[in-house]
């Protein structure tokens, strides 16, 4: 194989600049919106003592996830031994370190009091879920950052494979551990479930893949080198395979909730009752999210079919983690509880504006420091060829 050029993002200014000013934009209205938030209090928002996780959240977990799947490219390159992909292992380890770094701007903007992180961080709870998540945040990017200094320094390519297999196996865990936060909590019936961890990972895989195909030809028409139809039509042919895997698993989560009688009512609710719920799960994750990408990553058109698993994403998610809290909770299994809290009733949630912005402020963050991070160093190759047959 030839060897590899990399070059800093080099765009003409009448392209960069209005891009630039356009995620800034986003930027700045998702930092108001935070503040708003903070000053006013969480009753501006559409969240609720009953959704205590709302739209910023389902910002947060699908760019938590990008994050970890994006990293296919490298891994495929060098865990994997795949040398054609070796060229977008740079660019693919930086939108890791990016996207994450987004995910985790919105949750700690969200949370009503961001400097009480540091109280979380500095008294460790090992018997919680958010407490090990933590870690496994934090050493993500720290393994991931390692691993890209490998493939920018000569003296440290050599540590490239043990750098490439340790982002490997952390990525799993750290998606493992973000669908735990889920699967940990019994309160809750569509989330207690020991399916969400692997189900997470395949999202991870689909929703990152997506991300990338995404963004490869944005940084073709920022100066990068233009991917050829044949890698496209192939990283199409994967995102297939892992779109159909993450719907299994899916399928499965539902399957399991029906078999088991205390979940059919939950099943009825998200199937056919819900109201907003059923319309996300049949026409968002089903039809958008699913049957449509596979139709068009198999008819060649790979770009499409990311876009469409991003938007089916988005619905999953909102499905997955809204629904799962509007679904009334089940305190006394066997009883019934009367009160006028309104038990039974199904949570009412309405996503506002400032929610919208703060997730958009968090993909803002997530491409203004990819767009740093190819400015500063040697990330775009100057030629991708296209992969042997």
């Amino acid at each position: 194989m030839a060897a590899i050029v990399f070059a800093p993002l080099a765009a003409p200014p009448q392209r960069l600049w209005p891009l630039l000013a356009g995620l800034g934009a986003m930027l700045l209205a998702g930092l108001a919106a935070a503040g708003f938030m903070e000053t006013q209090g969480h009753h501006v928002t559409g969240m609720t003592n009953r959704v205590v996780w709302g739209l910023p959240h389902v910002f947060a977990i699908f760019l938590i996830l990008a994050a970890s799947g994006v990293l296919n490219m490298a891994s495929i390159a060098s865990v994997f031994g795949r040398t054609d992909y070796k060229p977008l292992a740079p660019l693919s380890a930086l939108l890791a370190i990016a996207l994450l770094v987004g995910g985790l701007a919105i949750l700690v903007l969200d949370l009503g009091r961001p400097d009480r992180l540091l109280v979380a961080v500095m008294n460790q709870n090992p018997r919680s879920i958010f407490a090990w998540n933590i870690l496994l945040y934090t050493g993500f990017l720290v393994v991931v950052a390692g691993y890209l200094a490998t493939m920018l320094n000569r003296r440290l390519g050599r540590h490239g494979f043990r750098a490439g297999f340790t982002a490997f196996l952390w990525r799993l865990v750290l998606t493992t551990g973000t669908g735990c936060i889920f699967g940990f909590l019994a309160a809750r019936a569509l989330f207690h479930s020991a399916i969400m961890a692997p189900l997470f990972i395949a999202m991870s895989l689909a929703f990152g893949l997506a991300v990338f195909i995404l963004l490869l030809p944005v940084a073709a028409w920022l100066g990068g080198a233009r991917p050829g139809p044949a890698l496209l039509q192939r990283l199409g042919r994967l995102l297939a395979i892992f779109v159909a895997a993450s719907f299994y698993l899916a399928v499965v989560l539902h399957a399991g909730n029906l078999y088991a009688p205390g979940g059919r009512a939950l099943e009825r609710f998200l199937l056919l009752d819900g109201g907003v719920y059923p319309a996300l799960l049949w026409g968002g994750q089903v039809l958008v999210g699913t049957a449509l990408p596979l139709l068009l990553a198999f008819t060649g058109r790979p770009i499409a079919a990311a876009g469409a698993v991003v938007l089916g994403g988005l619905a999953q998610l909102y499905l997955l983690i809204i629904g799962g809290q509007a679904f009334p909770q089940d305190l006394l299994p066997g009883l019934r509880l009367q009160s006028s809290f309104g038990d039974g009733e199904v949570a009412a949630y309405v996503p506002s504006a400032p929610e919208l912005l703060l997730g958009l402020g968090g993909v803002a963050i997530a491409l203004l420091l990819a767009m740093l991070g190819c400015r500063l160093f040697r990330i775009l190759p100057t030629d991708l060829p296209e992969p042997a047959a």
